[in-house]
């Protein structure tokens, strides 16, 4: 199942969280020693993005209820969108699939990215990601659902000598929408 997260949901929210840091460390801006120091009341608020008005969050459920999954999307604001380094528009974040349910055969980080890319249709027409220069399996992922590289890398927060690659997937209708009579 997948769902949109709540703010009842700060508990597995964070369990998630901290198990996301610890599979893929350089994936995400938060150090796992950050996350471990954040309050309830700040993984109430993480939960909340799920019914966000410009944000989503997702979480993909196993039958026997483990959250095996999480991904995001939110538009910053111009102060969010300059200290980020991204311009306008929907920005693809906190993207994780637990290792026992990766892989196309399971479809589940597909169904996530489709999940998302509705949503960020309605916020802008390019959906951006930062993705780390050492995690060629996130970005083959990402080509494969359409993603291209736009040949700029930004600092990674954490590490600032390495560099994150930043992607864009065009989000309009092809043919441009107009009319065919």
């Amino acid at each position: 199942m997948i769902r949109r997260t709540t703010a009842d949901d700060w508990r597995e929210v964070r369990d998630l969280r901290l198990e996301m840091i610890r599979d893929t460390p350089q994936a995400y801006v938060e150090s796992l020693e950050q996350a471990e120091t954040v309050s309830e009341a700040e993984w109430r608020a993480r939960g909340a993005r799920g019914t966000a008005e410009h944000g989503i969050s997702l979480a993909g459920i196993d039958a026997s209820g483990r959250w095996v999954a999480t991904m995001g999307g939110f538009v910053p604001d111009a102060q969010q969108a300059a200290s980020l380094d991204v311009g306008p528009g929907p920005l693809l974040v906190g993207v994780y699939v637990a290792p026992d349910v990766r892989g196309r055969e399971v479809g589940l980080a597909d169904a996530m990215l489709t999940a998302v890319e509705d949503w960020a249709r309605h916020e802008g027409d390019q959906f951006t990601l930062h993705v780390h220069e050492d995690n060629p399996r996130a970005q083959a992922f990402y080509a494969r659902r359409g993603f291209v590289a736009t040949g700029r890398t930004v600092p990674y927060p954490l590490v600032p000598e390495e560099r994150e690659v930043e992607m864009v997937k065009d989000l309009r209708p092809a043919g441009g929408g107009g009319d065919a009579r």
